[in-house]
Formats: C-alpha cells, sequence, structure tokens
C-alpha cells in the first residue's frame, strides 16, 4: 500500500514538474518576444563550427551540392549535410567495433563504403519521390488548366492560377514558369526549361500537349480533361502494381543482408573467423558473392519496375 501510495505521488509531482515546465518556456517565449518588439532582435553568437559551416556553405563547392540537396527535397545545408555524413560514418565505425569486433583499418573501410552507400541511395531515393510528387499533382494541374480555359482565360492565365493555388513542390516549378513568362521569356523556351527541370515521362507529354495545341489550335479543355482522367487511371494501376510487387521488392533487399549478418555474428562469437575471407580463396569467393548478389538484386529490381 505504501509503494502505491509513493509511486502515486511521484506519478502526480511528474506531471506537476512538466506542466509548471510547459508553463515557464511560454513565459519566456512571450518575454523574448516583448524584448524583442521592444529593443529589436540580438545578435545571437555562433560557436567556430557553425562559422566554418558558414563560410563553406559560401563556396563555390558547396552551390551544386546546395541545388543537389533542393532536388532532393533535403531541407538542410551542404556544411550540415556533410556533418551528418561523418557523424553517421564514424558511428558506424565505432558500432562495427564495439558490436562485431572488426577493427582498423577495416571498420573505416566499411564506415566510408556504408556512408557512400546511404549518399547515393538517399539523393537516387529522395530525387525519385520528388519526381512521384510532381507526377501525382499533375492531374490536378490538367482540371485547373482545363477549368480556366473553359472559362475564357489563356493558358498564360491558366499557369498563373496553379501557380497560385497549387502547393509545393509543382506550385514552385509552376511559379518559376509565370515568373518566366511574364518577363517575356517566349512561351515555347519556357516550357522547354520546364521539361528540361523535370526529366518525367508525364510532364513531358504535357509540355508536348501544350505546345501542340498552341501551335495547331483546338479543344484544349477537352484535350486535358481527357489527360487529367488518364493520370488518375494510370496512378491508380501503378499503386495496385506496387502493393503487389511489395513483398518480392523487400525480399530481395533483405536476402543479401542476411549472410552477411551471419558472418558478421560469427566473427563476434569466434576470434578469427573471417580471416579466412583475407586470403587468394576467400577473396574470390567473395567476390563471386558480391557479384551474384547485385546482379541477383539488379534483376528483381528489373522485373518487378513496371511501367504504365
Amino acid at each position: 500500500m505504501t509503494l502505491f501510495i509513493l509511486c502515486s505521488l511521484s506519478v502526480l509531482f511528474a506531471i506537476w514538474g512538466f506542466y509548471n515546465y510547459l508553463g515557464y518556456r511560454a513565459h519566456r517565449r512571450k518575454i523574448k518576444q516583448t524584448l524583442k518588439i521592444k529593443y529589436g532582435e540580438a545578435s545571437e553568437r555562433k560557436s567556430f563550427i557553425v562559422l566554418l559551416g558558414d563560410r563553406f556553405d559560401q563556396t563555390k563547392w558547396a552551390i551544386p551540392m546546395k541545388h543537389k540537396l533542393q532536388k532532393a527535397n533535403i531541407p538542410l545545408a551542404p556544411s550540415e549535410f556533410l556533418g551528418m555524413m561523418l557523424v553517421g560514418g564514424m558511428a558506424v565505425a565505432i558500432f562495427f567495433n564495439m558490436v562485431f569486433d572488426i577493427r582498423f583499418p577495416l571498420n573505416i573501410l566499411i564506415a566510408i563504403a556504408t556512408v557512400l552507400v546511404i549518399y547515393w541511395m538517399l539523393f537516387v531515393i529522395r530525387r525519385n519521390k520528388y519526381i512521384e510528387r510532381l507526377n501525382g499533382q499533375l492531374s490536378e494541374v490538367c482540371r485547373l488548366l482545363a477549368g480556366s480555359t473553359r472559362a475564357g482565360m489563356t493558358v498564360n492565365q491558366g499557369i498563373d492560377l496553379v501557380a497560385r493555388e497549387m502547393s509545393a513542390p509543382i506550385g514552385s516549378e509552376f511559379r518559376q514558369l509565370a515568373n518566366e513568362l511574364r518577363l517575356g521569356v517566349d512561351f515555347d523556351r519556357a516550357l522547354r526549361k520546364l521539361q528540361e527541370r523535370i526529366p518525367s515521362r508525364d510532364f513531358k507529354l504535357f509540355v508536348s500537349t501544350l505546345l501542340i495545341q498552341k501551335k495547331a489550335g483546338g479543344n484544349l479543355y477537352a484535350v486535358l480533361d481527357e489527360m487529367a482522367h488518364t493520370l488518375d487511371e494510370r496512378k491508380v494501376l501503378e499503386q495496385t502494381i506496387k502493393t503487389m510487387t511489395a513483398q518480392e521488392k523487400y525480399i530481395s533487399y533483405l536476402l543479401p543482408i542476411m549472410p552477411i549478418f551471419l558472418l558478421l555474428m560469427m566473427n563476434t562469437i569466434t576470434d578469427g573467423f573471417l580471416d579466412p575471407l583475407w586470403t587468394l580463396p576467400g577473396m574470390i569467393l567473395g567476390g563471386i558473392f558480391l557479384i551474384g548478389t547485385v546482379i541477383s538484386l539488379l534483376l528483381v529490381i528489373k522485373v518487378t519496375k513496371i511501367r504504365v
């Protein structure tokens, strides 16, 4: 009974303390806003690492990475991204050393390989996700443009409407397109630049439709409305295919990991278990295993990747 009372009091005091802490934070935030309005925003002191990162972000080497991060929809500065990759590589090296007893320099090589693979896969996956989000919003763009043309608006006015109404990421792309058209850029050239920024088959079809209708004329509303219905049906079909092939994809990802994990676990249990891998027959077998794993993974991805 006494233990129950003490536990209940502890929980109540913990809740009361957390409530007071939230009140303190809200009061402090209110005081900061009042002082900021009255005296202006004070310049915050930055550490040496932050200043070094800001200086790196302004160099010519950081500009390509900055564009790459923006295209991949990763809200990080180049210095922050490189810092995360460096810390992650150090964590991987320490993890393999402490858990699987893999010592220097092999753990460093594994960490470097892991960071490079994650770096490549991250940009490829995020870039594909960015294009998928754009393709997913394209049907709504077609409906807005079709509705604007049916209401008597021009194509340029319809593009302005899409830029105002649509959310990111397609809204930002059409805002850039609308700004180029306002500055006097030729319609064909502006659409070609949009197509170059978005390497998608659906956008290529969309741009070609607008260009052909601009030159040859015709019922643009009917074409865009039909395209919107087609894109919606394709989206449903693609989702169905993804659902049906998801099991095979994940199995293909897990199968190469399982023997590697078993080797590392056996190396932890038995000292010198991986030593035969550094002999000539071991290197040959290891190379054959890696090549076969990569080929099987590529074949499964190729088979399960069905284009609609």
